[in-house]
């Protein structure tokens, strides 16, 4: 059993290690940084001007569309580095496959544009 439990001593140092350096950059910025909160300071941000509006009101939903487009495309940027670093090992079958993913993802954002996703009025 002890073998087991010893295996895991690794992350429990690093556990520990990460908590101490934690605790050691909070109490430092307490320690080494004034503390004198004003009125200004602990106000809400948003945006240099008092907030005008609740909150939890209903988004438009073409935040949501351009906010989806931005997730597919930065996803495409990530599959694309790890396979223009290993193109010369996948061959010319990786190769159109990804092209085969570039051109479903260029067909699906000509579809957003035509619909007008990305035009805000």
């Amino acid at each position: 059993m002890q073998p087991v439990l010893f295996g895991y001593l690794p992350i429990l140092v690093f556990l520990v290690i990460a908590g101490v350096i934690a605790v050691a950059m909070v109490g430092g910025s307490l320690i080494a940084a004034r503390q004198k909160p004003y009125a200004e300071k602990l106000s809400a941000y948003e945006c240099g001007f008092e907030p005008f509006d609740d909150a939890r009101r209903r988004f438009d939903v073409r935040y949501y569309l351009v906010a989806i487009l931005f997730i597919i495309f930065d996803l495409e940027v990530a599959f694309l580095f790890p396979w223009a670093v290993a193109l010369k090992g996948i061959g010319a079958f990786g190769f159109w496959s990804m092209m085969a993913f570039l051109g479903v993802l260029t067909v699906g954002f000509i579809y957003e544009w035509c619909k007008g996703a990305l035009e805000w009025e």
